[in-house]
């Protein structure tokens, strides 16, 4: 990192941290936790491969059925997300984005984006490239390996 860092840590210890570094980076987020919420349910729906359901959302959101259903009952309310019939089962609720919910998505981002920049000024612009493109390859790979349990489970 820069020159102002501290020597890099190694090893177990170091991976110990990794967990309360995401928790702390997610409680600093830009909004207040209601923004926190809504960004993630906006961003679950948007980036399932297929249809999501109240339950799909509570399962990538790690929380029970009734606590994803407040918040996407709240985002519903406010336009961000609509309920709609499946199209491989008509029985079956799905949620969508609105075109609302993607300009708050937008919205999220670029305060993301301007906290990241703020947080990282003094970082050399390769050190700050390659933790940004580590952080997606991390969520990426997360998203995955979230998938494969979930599909594990079913089993």
């Amino acid at each position: 990192m820069s020159s102002s860092s501290t020597p890099p840590e190694t090893g177990k210890h170091l991976f110990d941290q990794v967990g309360p570094a995401l928790s702390r980076l997610r409680r600093r987020a830009p909004g207040g936790r209601g923004d926190l919420t809504r960004n993630l349910v906006l961003n679950v729906v948007a980036d399932a491969p297929g249809e999501m359901t109240v339950g799909g959302i509570a399962t990538e959101m790690g929380v029970t059925q009734p606590v994803a259903s407040r918040t996407i009952a709240a985002c519903i309310a406010d336009g961000l997300l609509r309920r709609a019939a499946s199209q491989a089962d008509g029985r079956r609720t799905v949620l969508e984005l609105t075109q609302a919910g993607e300009t708050e998505r937008h919205r999220f981002a670029s305060e993301q984006r301007e906290t990241f920049e703020h947080i990282t000024a003094a970082w050399e612009p390769t050190e700050r490239t390659q933790f940004a493109q580590f952080l997606i390859r991390y969520s990426r790979d997360a998203s995955a390996w979230s998938a494969r349990q979930i599909r594990r489970s079913e089993d």
